[in-house]
Parts: C-alpha cells; sequence; structure tokens
C-alpha cells in the first residue's frame, strides 16, 4: 500500500504590518487621508465634520467591518475606487516603508504556493511589493477589490470571504496557512480550518495581547515562521 500524498501547502499573507512597519508613517498618512475625505462627505452632507467626528467614525467603522471602506460603502454608498485613490496618496512611498532585510529569502524557505490576502487596494500593494522586491514571490493578489461575494464587498475577516477563496482556489483549508496581524481576521480562518500565524513586532503594546484560542504560532517577527514548519505542516 502506499500513502497517499498530502496537498501543498498554501500560504496566505497579509501585508501591512506583517511585511513592513505600515504603522510608522504608512497607516497615519492613510488615517489622515481618510479623514480628510470623510470631513469633505459629512459636511456635503449636512452633518458634524468637525476632527475628532471624523476621526471616531472612520476608526469606529474600521473596528465595526474590518475596512473603513466597507462601512462608507453601507452608510454613505461612497464610490469605491474614489475613496480608494484618494487614501493612498503618497508623497513619496519609498522613504515612507519599514521592513526588515531578508523577506525574499524568507518566502522562498515556506514550501508550497504564496497568495498576498489584503484589505489594501491593488495599486498601493503591488507598490508596496515592488519596493520590498517581493513582486515576483506571489502566484496570486487578493487585494480588496476583488473581495466581493455574491456582488457585496466582503473584505478581511468575512467567514465568506476565505471560504469562497478556498472554493475557487481548490484549496483544503487544513493545508492553508494564514499569517496575518489582525486577530479578528486570524480568528475567522481558525474556524474554517485554516491554520494560523500571529506576527506582533508591529503592533502596538504588543506583549499585552493574549495569543488566544485560534493562534497556532505566534511570533515576533514573520522571519521566525521557517522554525515552525513542523507544527504547521501536519
Amino acid at each position: 500500500m502506499t500513502r497517499a500524498l498530502k496537498p501543498p501547502l498554501t500560504w496566505l499573507v497579509d501585508l501591512d504590518n506583517t511585511l513592513h512597519n505600515a504603522s510608522h508613517a504608512i497607516f497615519p498618512a492613510i488615517n489622515a487621508n481618510m479623514n480628510t475625505y470623510m470631513a469633505r462627505l459629512l459636511g456635503e452632507n449636512g452633518g458634524l465634520a468637525d476632527a475628532v467626528t471624523v476621526n471616531e467614525a472612520r476608526q469606529a467603522y474600521w473596528q465595526k467591518y474590518g475596512a473603513t471602506l466597507l462601512g462608507l460603502v453601507n452608510h454613505h454608498a461612497v464610490n469605491q475606487a474614489e475613496f480608494l485613490h484618494e487614501a493612498h496618496q503618497f508623497a513619496n512611498l519609498s522613504t515612507m516603508l519599514r521592513y526588515e532585510t531578508g523577506l525574499k529569502h524568507l518566502l522562498k524557505r515556506l514550501p508550497g504556493r504564496k497568495i498576498l490576502l489584503t484589505n489594501a487596494p491593488r495599486q498601493y500593494s503591488k507598490q508596496v511589493l515592488r519596493q520590498l522586491g517581493l513582486h515576483r514571490c506571489f502566484t496570486s493578489h487578493i487585494p480588496i477589490e476583488a473581495m466581493r461575494v455574491h456582488g457585496r464587498l466582503r473584505p478581511k475577516p468575512a467567514r465568506c470571504l476565505l471560504q469562497k477563496i478556498l472554493t475557487r482556489q481548490k484549496l483544503r483549508a487544513q493545508r492553508c496557512i494564514l499569517i496575518e496581524d489582525t486577530r479578528d481576521n486570524l480568528r475567522t480562518a481558525r474556524q474554517l480550518g485554516i491554520k494560523t500565524v500571529w506576527v506582533t513586532q508591529y503592533l502596538k503594546d504588543n506583549k499585552h495581547f493574549a495569543r488566544g484560542h485560534f493562534v497556532d504560532v505566534k511570533v515576533h517577527s514573520v522571519k521566525q515562521v521557517p522554525a515552525y514548519l513542523s507544527r504547521l505542516s501536519f
């Protein structure tokens, strides 16, 4: 008798605060751009548009929906492409990036397919990958524009999005690993049977975050992932 071969591993890899330090300069710039857009939007609709109200609304949408865009789509019917374009305008993206060296070598060490799965827009994430030298490391790229289920925008942590990806890519959840910084995204993935790796080095006060039952492996740096292959690929 011969033992059935296991399907190859598939790595679902997040971008911001996983492969680079988005909290350093990029997230603050995006938040400021979003606030400017939302202040104009709320003002045009006759609502309050002071800085505190706008900032609280942006944070509330992100916490409730996993992406500010989804809150704006649901409550204000904003133009998705227009918002993403305005939110991701930077004076000089390359000078804002902070990341570890050796990421390309790291991804080559991980056996199997790699899919970039990010709530960031396509053009921005492509630019960041090129700046990091990782643009040839992924077989697929799933940005927020592609996160539609039955015609509706459903970004991470939507369970139906992950289920659609598994079905469309013909993947077994037990042979997939999500590498992420966001706990809600990891929790949803684990509910589907996807193994999870939590990257914490770019999170504020990460020492105070409990690992959680939905995290298979907790690492400080994504470069530590190869050390846990035996735990992730059984």
